[in-house]
């Protein structure tokens, strides 16, 4: 588990409760992950997509960069997505820790452009992951899943200090 320091731990949970939904997903079948439901986005296969493209979609902000194509226009089959998964960590983490976070990034959108303080998009970026996964947990329960992947902060700690069963 990394130190108290805020950043460490919003980059180091988002990361880890990612892999955790993604892994809980590796062992349903496809038409379990693509099943439609009245939520988010759709379905467990989207929401992932989702969270992912987003925050790549950020971190092309961050950088200051022209931003890629979205990942929810592509056709990812779920084992891409999950490979893909780690490199789209890295890559925020890496620009969140490259500039102070009491600076301002600016990107564009279409036709629109927008400054937004740096700090600020880390918090969204990993309360949106939070929200769409909490979303797919509801899913999981919907398809019968009795065994729910963990993703609360609560849960990390005591997972890191060897207390979670």
């Amino acid at each position: 588990m990394p130190t108290s320091d805020p950043v460490d731990v919003l980059l180091a949970h988002n990361r880890w409760a990612n892999d955790s939904l993604i892994n809980a997903c590796k062992s349903l079948s496809r038409e379990q992950r693509d099943q439609s439901f009245e939520m988010g986005v759709g379905s467990l296969h989207k929401t992932i997509v989702h969270v992912l493209g987003a925050m790549r979609g950020w971190t092309d902000m961050l950088a200051e960069r022209e931003v890629r194509e979205r990942l929810e226009t592509q056709q990812l089959t779920f084992d891409q997505i999950a490979a893909m998964a780690g490199e789209i960590a890295d890559e925020f983490e890496a620009i969140v820790r490259a500039h102070p976070l009491d600076g301002i990034a600016t990107g564009s959108r279409g036709d629109r452009t927008f400054s937004f303080a740096r700090g600020a998009v880390l918090a969204h970026v990993t309360t949106h992951g939070m929200h769409h996964r909490a979303q797919a947990m509801n899913m999981l329960r919907q398809l019968g899943v009795e065994k729910l992947p963990p993703s609360s902060v609560v849960e990390w700690m005591l997972m890191a200090d060897g207390r979670a069963n």
